[in-house]
């Protein structure tokens, strides 16, 4: 079985994003890129997956502008075996972004597509289940365990009221939360080896998908700066000002 990993570039979680002057976006010239975090766990499941005799092959896949090749090869020096690339300068919904990744599936016939539940720069949280929706494969967001049970999946998400198992057969899509796993460092011999193992370019044109969307962005602000806080020198004082200023009580 092969099993699909999608990695995005994002900008470092560590970097404080700034906005352009034009606020049409974050501003990311001569910033610290990194791979989104949610798709590291993804990336480890799959060697994980794989290391326990599930799987014979984990390709990580992204797409965006050639510079994504550094985020496929942290992936490889992880561990995975080879990546692919779809090359493209322009921005990509989740829409079509589950369309590429629908695209690339039907080539390679993974029995597993794992994604990060979201991507830090977005936070959209949509590609896993539209791609479950164009596909039809079976969906289970927000995974905190993968177990195998016969021909399927025993899937422990998180929910807003603690934990829920489903099962699913296979193939299948899988998003990653927080408590999945802890990501490994790649060493330094691995990311030696990953300069060598095979990463495929392929234009966004020469797949035959559309990317055109509905939705633009109009504009980008920074949130609103907090105030300073208040020391308050007794109880008395506290409950008169959250009756009288704050009116909370």
């Amino acid at each position: 079985m092969k099993v699909l990993v999608a990695v995005k570039r994002v900008l470092d979680y560590n970097v404080k994003a700034r906005v352009k002057a034009d606020k049409s976006g974050i501003e990311l010239a001569n910033v610290k890129m990194s791979m989104n975090p949610f798709d590291e766990i993804a990336i480890e499941e799959a060697l994980r997956i794989k290391e326990a005799g599930k799987a014979e092959e984990v390709i990580a896949v992204s797409i965006g502008p050639s510079q994504s090749q550094e985020t496929i090869r942290t992936a490889l020096a992880m561990g995975a075996d080879r990546g692919i690339l779809i090359e493209t300068d322009d921005e990509v919904q989740p829409l079509a972004v589950a369309k590429l990744l629908k695209h690339v599936a039907e080539k390679e016939e993974p029995g597993l597509l794992i994604v990060g539940k979201q991507a830090i720069d977005d936070d959209a949280n949509q590609t896993g289940q539209m791609y479950s929706a164009i596909t039809g494969w079976p969906q289970a967001t927000f995974a905190s365990k993968v177990e195998f049970e016969g021909d399927g999946l025993k899937v422990t998400r998180e929910v807003d009221s603690g934990l829920e198992s489903i099962q699913v057969a296979m193939p299948a899509v899988i998003t990653t939360d927080l408590r999945l796993n802890e990501p490994r460092y790649a060493k330094l011999p691995n990311i030696m080896k990953a300069k060598k193992k095979p990463l495929e370019v392929i234009a966004l044109a020469d797949t035959g998908v559309s990317i055109e969307t509905g939705l633009k962005t109009v504009e980008v602000n920074e949130p609103e700066e907090r105030e300073a806080g208040i020391i308050v020198k007794s109880v008395d004082e506290l409950v008169d000002r959250l009756r009288n200023e704050a009116k909370v009580i």
